[in-house]
């Protein structure tokens, strides 16, 4: 019998690439989502690209209502739970809404996931959760110190999860902390949409490409790494979502273990700085990005990339595309959609 999959949040930048690896995957898909900082259209394109429609219902995980309709409306197998707001600047400005919507919407999917009887989950963490590191790569034994508020959002619905999946029979949930997802569906349809100015470097160096921003902004470039530049650990998107599918994969096979809540990297296990993205970023737009450099910002690692060595002991999964195919492709994107998905 084909399993069916909700994903909340699942209409947005990585929920939508989620949803079309999924479908093609040969899982049914559910999406909630509110459309606060994602599209209906993205959705509308993942069934053009897949013949295979998820059902698409507009609502907030905070509604206990909509939840429980979701649940008894669908038979919904597994949950990954990407619903949550995400700028870190914000999160610090406003933390009072961070709580609210990542840490009690997760209470309450959670409360619905156990009043119907729905046991395996998926959650979208974040590599934020280890704060500053004094080494890479990062591995998932290290320390939690998350610096911001957005950060300490994840860490405790991290918490709360492992204590769910601990106390409830069946339960069996995957954490996975996500590194820098980047770049967007080959075809060009699916792709990277951010309300307002994006902090994020792709996204920013994409609008500065598109003309829409006069200069990059390069954060120091005097940090003890080899061109003085931070280095990060970029994942193309598609990577990232089929780490989903596997994820969901295993929590659905009899690998897993009942009661069992796995913290998971994925990231590509290496690190690219600032100038050798905004020279890759070059080669695949075939012009020179204009760029400057700025004083550097407080909180800046100069070099944080994950060790995904779990992640292919676990679940089999491993990132394969390489850091000129996410420029190629988030270019690609940017170039076909200038205004994102127009809304």
């Amino acid at each position: 019998m084909t399993k069916t999959i909700l994903a909340t949040g699942g209409a947005g930048y990585i929920g939508s690439h989620i949803c079309y690896e999924l479908l093609a995957a040969g899982y049914q898909v559910v999406v909630l989502d509110d459309f606060s900082n994602s599209s209906a259209e993205s959705i509308k394109r993942v069934a053009r690209l897949t013949n295979g429609a998820p059902v698409l219902i507009k609502g907030d995980v905070r509604d206990a209502a909509i939840l429980d309709h979701v649940f008894s409306e669908n038979r919904i197998d597994a949950v990954i739970h990407l619903a949550g707001v995400k700028a870190v600047g914000e999160s610090v400005q406003n933390p009072q809404k961070y709580y609210d919507i990542n840490v009690s919407g997760s209470v309450n999917l959670f409360g619905s996931m156990q009043r119907h009887g729905v046991s395996n989950v998926v959650f979208s963490s974040s590599a934020t959760v280890y704060g500053i590191p004094e080494i890479s790569p990062l591995t998932e034994d290290m320390p939690a110190n998350p610096l911001n508020p957005y950060g300490q959002t994840k860490l405790m619905v991290e918490n709360i999860l492992r204590d769910m999946t601990a106390a409830n029979p069946h339960w069996r949930s995957l954490l996975l902390r996500y590194f820098n997802p980047v770049g967007a569906h080959a075809s060009g349809q699916i792709g990277e949409d951010p309300n307002g100015i994006p902090d994020n470097l792709f996204p920013y160096i994409a609008m500065v490409a598109n003309k829409k921003q006069p200069k990059l902004n390069v954060f120091g470039d005097d940090y003890d790494t080899a061109d003085g530049t931070c280095i990060r650990d970029y994942i193309h998107v598609v990577d990232l979502a089929r780490g989903h599918v596997k994820a969901v994969d295993y929590l659905l096979s009899d690998r897993a273990t009942d009661n069992s809540a796995e913290m998971v990297n994925l990231g590509t296990d290496q690190g690219s700085s600032v100038f050798q993205v905004l020279k890759a970023w070059e080669a695949a737009c075939g012009f020179e990005i204009p760029y400057r450099i700025a004083p550097r910002r407080a909180g800046d690692a100069p070099a944080y990339y994950a060790d995904s060595r779990r992640a292919k002991a676990l679940l089999g999964w491993q990132a394969e595309y390489d850091l000129a195919r996410m420029c190629a492709d988030h270019w690609h994107w940017q170039s076909k959609n200038p205004d994102g998905y127009g809304k």
